[in-house]
C-alpha cells in the first residue's frame, strides 16, 4: 500500500511538473524548465540531469534494481523525465542533446514496458509512440531495435515488427531463431487481428518462406569468412 501511495505521489508531481514546464517553454524559460526537471529528479529519483544523461541505459537500469527485482514505474518516470528534457532541448534548437535524451527515454520507456510497468501510469505507450515517431529519421541503437520488436509485436503492429527484425539482420545480427519464432507466432494470429496489424496472412507466408532464404544465404555467408 505504501508502494502504490509513494509511486501515486510521484505521478502528481510529475504532472504539475509537465505543466509547469509547458508554460515555462512558451514563456521560452528554458533554463528555469531544465531546473524544474532536475528538481524532480533529486526528490523522486536521486538523480540530477548531468549523472542522468552521463550514464548508459544499462547503468540507469541498474540504478532501479533492488534485491533482485525492478522498480519499472520508477524506470519509466525517468524516461518521462528525459522526454521532458528532449522537448525543451527542441525548443533550443540543440538537435543533438534533444536526440541523445530521446534515444535514452526510448530505451528505458520499453525496457519498463516489457518488464511489467504499469501502462496506465503515464500512458506508457502513448508516449512509447511519440518518441518513436520524433526519432523515426533515425536510425535506433541496436540493443533498442531488440526491445522495439517485441514492443511493435505485442501492440499488434505486426508489419512494423517484421520492418524491425529485417533492420536487425542488415545490421548483422543473429536473429534468425528469433525471426523463425516470430513468423510461427503470426501463423496462429487470426487473419482479421493480422490485417489490422498490416501485415496479412498471405503476406505472413510469403515473409516467412522469406526468411528462411535470407537467414540460409547469411549463414553460408558467414561460413565462407570463416574459410
Amino acid at each position: 500500500m505504501f508502494r502504490r501511495d509513494y509511486i501515486v505521489r510521484m505521478i502528481e508531481d510529475m504532472t504539475q511538473m509537465v505543466a509547469k514546464v509547458l508554460t515555462l517553454k512558451q514563456e521560452r524559460k528554458t533554463t528555469e524548465a531544465l531546473w524544474e526537471i532536475d528538481e524532480l529528479l533529486n526528490r523522486h529519483f536521486r538523480l540530477n540531469s548531468r549523472l542522468l544523461n552521463s550514464l548508459s541505459v544499462e547503468d540507469v537500469i541498474e540504478l532501479f534494481r533492488i534485491g533482485g527485482g525492478l522498480e519499472v514505474d520508477k524506470l519509466q518516470g525517468v524516461a518521462r523525465m528525459l522526454q521532458e528534457e528532449a522537448g525543451i532541448y527542441i525548443e533550443k534548437n540543440d538537435e543533438y542533446a534533444a536526440l541523445s535524451r530521446l534515444m535514452k527515454a526510448l530505451h528505458l520507456y520499453l525496457y519498463a514496458y516489457l518488464h511489467g510497468a504499469d501502462r496506465k501510469l503515464l500512458q506508457i505507450t502513448e508516449e512509447i509512440d511519440k518518441v518513436i515517431a520524433a526519432v523515426a529519421s533515425y536510425r535506433l541503437p541496436i540493443k533498442t531495435e531488440h526491445l522495439l520488436l517485441p514492443y511493435l509485436e505485442s501492440t499488434g503492429r505486426y508489419g512494423k515488427a517484421e520492418d524491425c527484425l529485417y533492420r536487425l539482420i542488415d545490421q548483422g545480427e543473429e536473429v534468425a531463431n528469433e525471426g523463425h519464432e516470430l513468423y510461427q507466432r503470426l501463423m496462429r494470429i487470426d487473419p482479421n487481428v493480422l490485417e489490422l496489424g498490416n501485415l496479412p496472412l498471405a503476406e505472413v507466408i510469403q515473409g516467412q518462406e522469406e526468411w528462411l532464404n535470407v537467414t540460409a544465404k547469411a549463414k553460408e555467408w558467414k561460413l565462407m569468412l570463416k574459410e
